[in-house]
């Protein structure tokens, strides 16, 4: 039996080449790797990607213990392979998350909308989940 529900979850959209995640609870080193190992099987796919995420309930997100060469790493292939990521969720989550991924990864454009704006979210993207 799993000690924990994974906080990473994938979402199904309408497009192969946006890659869209839900980020739940507590966020540990091996969800962030997870994350990143999901984006480099979609980057291998798809050389250029959109990203859509919502944080939903994020309780911490363990970024003291994450490697810091994963986390360059994922950075680079951010800026090599995403045009545009859409991050949904409240401001304290989003703060909390924004040592991840690619936040401050130029040229990547990153919008961020509340949960009440999800929606804008998937149009900003072209797209919607289904």
């Amino acid at each position: 039996m799993l000690d924990s529900v994974p906080a990473v979850r994938r979402i199904d959209s309408d497009r192969p080449d946006l890659q869209a995640f839900d980020i739940v609870g507590h966020v540990s080193t091996s969800d962030i790797e997870n994350l990143f190992g999901l984006l480099e099987a979609a980057y291998a796919l798809h050389p250029r990607n959109d990203v859509l995420i919502r944080l939903i309930d994020i309780e911490g997100v363990d970024w003291a213990e994450a490697d810091p060469a994963t986390i360059k790493q994922g950075k680079a292939d951010a800026r090599r392979h995403v045009r545009r990521c859409a991050i949904v969720g409240k401001a304290a989550a989003i703060l909390a998350a924004h040592g991840a991924l690619f936040l401050d990864a130029d040229p990547v454009e990153v919008r961020q909308f509340p949960p009440d704006k999800e929606d804008a979210a998937w149009a900003w993207l072209g797209t919607a989940t289904l």
